[in-house]
């Protein structure tokens, strides 16, 4: 039992930014390009509690974790937060800055990474009087949360992120017929995911995106 309240205390944090910062990027980003519809919606900010949906920021995460700490031992996390709000056809140019704003979100991933690897670094080198450990246990989890997210929201279909950028880079009429399976898009990700094709083909990537990090910080705990 106190190693999975340890586990929530570490991962609630990384979790809770991971999501609602992915989601205020794309409505920031948005806004650059013209559309105000997230600032409307008084989605643009860092504060949290803007963006938790109560059941995929808090429960599912809660009882993923739990079900997986009990079961396999270590805690298995998925989530989202409320999808910020954006009307492509107020963007400036529509289908060239879909790419940008669809990228905002897992470039915050990306950038929460890094500042997570960063503060690994700093309880590596601080100095022994300082409890760090809790520290760098937070920032191996907000690194990892952060680079499966990246990646999964990579994945190129419709309406995830990647989707949405391979539709702001295909030629119209490809686009347009690759934009239709977006109704069908989490159904797709179901199937994936339940066939274990999903973890065969986004692992290697996130592995090795993690590998990127440990050497680019240089972080060997």
């Amino acid at each position: 039992m106190d190693d999975i309240i340890q586990g929530i205390a570490i991962y609630a944090l990384p979790v809770i930014f991971a999501i609602t910062l992915h989601e205020a990027a794309h409505g920031y980003v948005a806004r650059h390009f013209g559309d105000l519809t997230a600032e409307k919606a008084g989605r643009i900010s860092l504060n949290p509690l803007r963006h938790i949906d109560p059941f995929g920021t808090i429960l599912l995460p809660l009882m993923m974790f739990l079900a997986s700490k009990l079961v396999m031992g270590n805690g298995l996390l998925f989530g989202w937060a409320k999808p910020v709000p954006v009307n492509f056809n107020q963007l400036r140019q529509p289908k060239k800055n879909m790419l940008w704003v669809a990228a905002a979100g897992p470039g915050a991933n990306l950038l929460m990474a890094f500042f997570w690897a960063a503060i690994i670094k700093f309880g590596i080198n601080a100095p022994d009087g300082i409890y760090v450990k809790p520290m760098i246990l937070m920032g191996i989890a907000g690194i990892e949360i952060n680079v499966v997210l990246m990646v999964l929201n990579l994945l190129p279909l419709p309406p995830l992120d990647g989707g949405r950028i391979a539709v702001s880079l295909l030629p119209n009429k490809l686009a347009w017929k690759f934009a239709q399976i977006e109704p069908y898009g989490f159904v797709i990700l179901l199937v994936l995911l339940v066939s274990g094709v999903l973890g065969v083909v986004l692992w290697p990537l996130i592995t090795i995106t993690k590998q990127m990090i440990v050497i680019l910080f240089g972080l060997y705990v």
